[in-house]
């Protein structure tokens, strides 16, 4: 795997704006919320709680298909809302970094009027190639 960042640009901070690979897996990750294992939304109005659990799910689905945080190649965030997710950046910053350490992705945010699931205020997909 290899980091694309142009060196002409300015450095990321929190993501890659680019990720090469040559060979492996592909695993497409569908959409995750902050549900527990019931489908019930955990977190509450916590911005920083709902972003955990749901970055948790994706590494589930991502350990199931024997893949590991640093396969990951793109997260794609939807938030709800653009300026909660601005607030709890140090917090979704700590949370990320204990699931992730320093790995960081190519990675785009979404603002959303509404996601599917009801009280969910975060929902994360992901791509990852495992080789």
């Amino acid at each position: 795997m290899e980091i694309i960042n142009p060196p002409t640009w300015t450095p990321p901070k929190g993501y890659n704006n680019g990720v090469k690979t040559t060979a492996g897996q592909l695993v497409f990750i569908a959409g995750q919320v902050a549900w527990d294992e019931h489908e019930r939304i955990v977190g509450g109005d916590d911005f920083a709680a709902q972003f955990d659990r749901a970055l948790a799910n994706v590494l589930t689905v991502l350990g199931e298909a024997g893949g590991k945080p640093s396969d990951l190649v793109k997260l794609t965030i939807f938030v709800t809302d653009k300026q909660a997710y601005i607030e709890a950046r140090s917090k979704i910053g700590q949370a990320y970094r204990q699931r992730m350490g320093k790995h960081y992705p190519a990675m785009t945010l979404v603002e959303v009027e509404d996601l599917l699931e009801e009280g969910a205020l975060v929902e994360i997909e992901g791509i990852a190639v495992i080789e």
